[in-house]
């Protein structure tokens, strides 16, 4: 009760002014306790998240991707995915707002007060791998494998690192993935066709298989629309009056 003892004055004043009954008064004082406490829990969840920035749907500029489903998006805000263990895979190029989107959704995962991972893909082998050379590679899959959701953003960009004498990043993933399959959700962002997770991932059969696993319950999204961070690139040219960069972006296949 340190929330109440500290806001006492605030819940006096309160009082003298609503003039509440005992059962109102006390009502009052313990809802703004839970509330309390419910936000700390919260905040725990984000900080432990792995999330350095806070995205929000609300802050997400649909109108520079207007082909994108607003609605199908939304409808993800509400978590009922991860209720029902169901995984996601967002593709696009570089810009288009996948990581947003994701990162948006891992808050309100928090705010619901799922216990939820954020890490890029790169980042991700990397931890497992260090697992691999100091012998704590099993207890670092095992915290991996346990997150309601697991936000695994940026497939494709990075260089996967590691020595010859260890696993593929595709069966340190796929060890990752089959253990989460049908049980938590996993929502994944491609910048890459799923098609070249083989050779980005260094084992094309066991890609396939992570694949198979994930797009069995997925809920997939394709973003075939510009990047936003050239505009933003553009606009500042311009605004400066310097030659406007070219979209390096604007040739690129779709990645379903």
């Amino acid at each position: 009760m340190q929330h109440t003892l500290a806001r006492l004055d605030e819940h006096l004043a309160w009082a003298t002014r609503e003039k509440p009954s005992a059962g109102d008064l006390l009502e009052h004082v313990l809802g703004s306790e839970t509330a309390f406490k419910t936000e700390r829990r919260i905040e725990r969840r984000i900080a432990g998240s792995g999330l350095a920035e806070r995205k929000t749907l609300e802050a997400f500029e649909w109108n520079f991707q207007p082909d994108l489903d607003k609605s199908a998006v939304m409808n993800l805000a509400n978590m009922e995915f991860v209720r029902q263990q169901e995984d996601l895979v967002i593709t696009g190029k570089s810009g288009t707002g996948k990581s947003h989107i994701l990162k948006s959704l891992a808050l309100r995962a928090c705010q619901q007060q799922m216990y939820v991972r954020y890490t890029r893909c790169v980042d991700l082998l990397d931890d497992l791998y260090a697992g691999l050379a100091d012998d704590s590679y099993p207890a670092r899959l095992k915290r991996w494998a346990a997150p309601d959701l697991l936000v695994i953003d940026d497939v494709g960009l990075g260089q996967v690192k590691k020595r010859d004498d260890e696993p593929t990043a595709a069966h340190t993933l796929f060890n990752l993935i089959d253990r989460r399959h049908s049980r938590v959700s996993t929502a994944f962002s491609s910048n890459i066709k799923l098609s070249a997770w083989g050779r980005y991932l260094g084992d094309s059969a066991l890609a396939v298989a992570i694949l198979d696993r994930v797009v069995m319950n997925a809920i997939r999204i394709d973003i075939d629309g510009p990047s936003y961070r050239q505009k933003v690139a553009r606009d500042r040219a311009a605004s400066r009056g310097a030659k406007i960069p070219d979209d390096p972006t604007a040739e690129r296949d779709d990645t379903k």
